[in-house]
């Protein structure tokens, strides 16, 4: 079976929630809100696959199916963090900021599943893990399911980057560094240590280099809410 295969099959539907208002962890509000206004990145990612499936690909046949089924994900991505902007309303000062840094990395001449893959591995997977950890249970619950889309997606766009030769530029390396400095700027949660910015840019910088983060390895257990002690709104719903 081949590799694009075992990942499609791996994959699995599910319903974005409605979560209920809740506080997030005081001095992480911010971070939260610029993690939230960051979702305007969500479909220009889903344009971006479309657009390198128009563009030479590796030859397996699997991989447009699996290509096109990432693409509906980041829709869902993007309407299931709406809805959590919309419970917590923490990212209206900072979406201006948001909107630049998505019109600069759509104006990069980079190969599109090069952007993709950059943007997921070491922005996105950073920003999941601050919602799981310093977020409330509407937001853990986002989390997760988003996270579960987004290996697969690394996966693949990094496949097919490593398939076709394409290797990471000095440019996008610049950019997303700058995004997850800007988004954990003033972060400040000292009973944690997922309350401290540094932890955050050391957790970009293995994932883009290194592509694991040894110390995020609590991100590999469940953190699922129970359904006896939350609201059925922040439940999730899988199909």
């Amino acid at each position: 079976m081949s590799y694009y295969r075992a990942l499609l099959n791996r994959k699995r539907s599910w319903t974005p929630i409605n979560p209920t208002p809740a506080p997030v962890a005081q001095g992480a509000e911010n971070t939260i809100g610029r993690a939230l206004a960051l979702r305007c990145l969500e479909l220009p990612v889903g344009e971006w696959i479309t657009s390198a499936t128009q563009r030479d690909l590796p030859k397996d046949d699997y991989i447009l199916q699996l290509l096109q089924s990432n693409i509906a994900d980041e829709e869902r991505h993007d309407q299931a963090l709406q809805n959590a902007e919309d419970a917590l309303g923490l990212a209206r000062p900072f979406e201006e900021e948001a909107r630049r840094i998505r019109d600069t990395v759509l104006g990069f001449g980079e190969h599109p599943m090069l952007k993709a893959v950059v943007l997921e591995r070491s922005v996105f997977f950073v920003l999941l893990p601050i919602f799981r950890f310093l977020g409330n249970v509407g937001l853990r619950t986002i989390a997760s399911d988003i996270s579960l889309d987004e290996t697969a997606h690394v996966a693949t766009h990094g496949l097919v980057c490593a398939d076709l030769g394409i290797s990471l530029t000095k440019r996008l390396d610049r950019i997303r560094k700058e995004v997850v400095e800007w988004m954990v700027s003033d972060l400040n949660v000292p009973v944690t240590k997922y309350g401290s910015k540094d932890f955050w840019i050391r957790q970009s910088d293995n994932l883009l280099y290194t592509g694991v983060a040894p110390e995020l390895e609590d991100t590999s257990r469940a953190r699922m809410p129970a359904f006896f002690e939350s609201n059925s709104q922040n439940l999730p719903e899988y199909y």
